[in-house]
């Protein structure tokens, strides 16, 4: 990406906290961080101790590490009312930023689709409670998340990350105050309606991430089957390709609609939020 050291970017999804980095975490943090990627979003597993204290750890050790915390919809079958208190705990000493990740995989469908649809919701409520966004994963289930949401008059807003379904969804949520974030996705030949999509969704609504360690984008992929933070960079520049704008507004914008978005007041130096 040309003039890559003066970008600034935001990974809005990485997990960090998983064993995949445990030999080199904080090389791949450092690596990021010279490639323009200053800041982190790490969505922590709220039914694992070790994810818990791992995402913790980082964010003790480092002010440009933000945690969000959630019961993904994998693991919905873990559903608990101990679930509810970790979440109460973190959100009330600010340790979270959000709720997440959260949502819907009707893939995969590794918990049953109605406890998936009851986690979900019951996370958008405390969400509503609490007064936080939510960070949503959905995956063949556009409809039901539409559904749910407005069904439960959810007004939090939120981040739809990883986005891998097609314009109509994304259009549906900016309207219900989401940002769209995309991942290495938008990089593969075969992503026609993301890229679509990301054609025409206005450049304030979007943000870009890795979903490290999955999804390595292209070409990185041909090389690195573990994904990193630093090339958040390469969606960057694909979703500034796609919109036919210089990478940098693309960084300065996904920057600023996240530090925006989340009423951060350590906004980076150079954009104004």
């Amino acid at each position: 990406m040309p003039e890559q050291e003066a970008l600034i970017l935001v990974d809005s999804h990485a997990h960090l906290d998983m064993r995949d980095f445990n030999s080199d975490r904080h090389e791949v943090i450092q690596r990021a961080s010279k490639n323009g990627v200053k800041y982190i979003l790490c969505p922590l597993d709220i039914s694992s101790r070790e994810s818990l204290n791992q995402g913790l750890k980082l964010k003790e050790e480092r002010n440009n590490i933000y945690l969000a915390a959630g019961l993904h919809p994998h693991d919905a079958r873990k559903l608990s009312p101990e679930i509810f208190i970790q979440i109460k705990k973190m959100a009330g000493s600010g340790q979270i930023l959000a709720i997440g990740e959260i949502g819907l995989d009707f893939h995969y469908n590794f918990s049953p689709p109605d406890k998936q649809i009851e986690a979900f919701s019951q996370q958008l409520a405390l969400a509503s409670e609490l007064k936080l966004p939510v960070i949503i994963h959905s995956r063949e289930a556009a409809g039901k998340i539409i559904e749910i949401i407005k069904a439960l008059f959810y007004s939090g807003g939120g981040i739809l990350h990883c986005f891998s379904e097609s314009w109509p969804l994304a259009r549906t949520m900016i309207d219900l105050g989401f940002l769209i974030s995309f991942s290495g996705i938008l990089t593969y030949a075969q992503a026609t309606d993301v890229q679509e999509a990301a054609r025409r969704l206005p450049l304030d609504r979007l943000l870009v991430e890795t979903d490290s360690p999955y999804l390595t984008p292209y070409p990185e992929k041909k090389n690195n089957k573990r994904n990193e933070p630093a090339f958040v960079v390469t969606t960057a520049r694909k979703l500034a390709s796609l919109k036919d704008i210089p990478p940098d507004r693309v960084a300065e914008a996904t920057t600023r609609n996240f530090f925006r978005f989340f009423r951060l007041k350590n906004s980076p130096a150079g954009v104004k939020i």
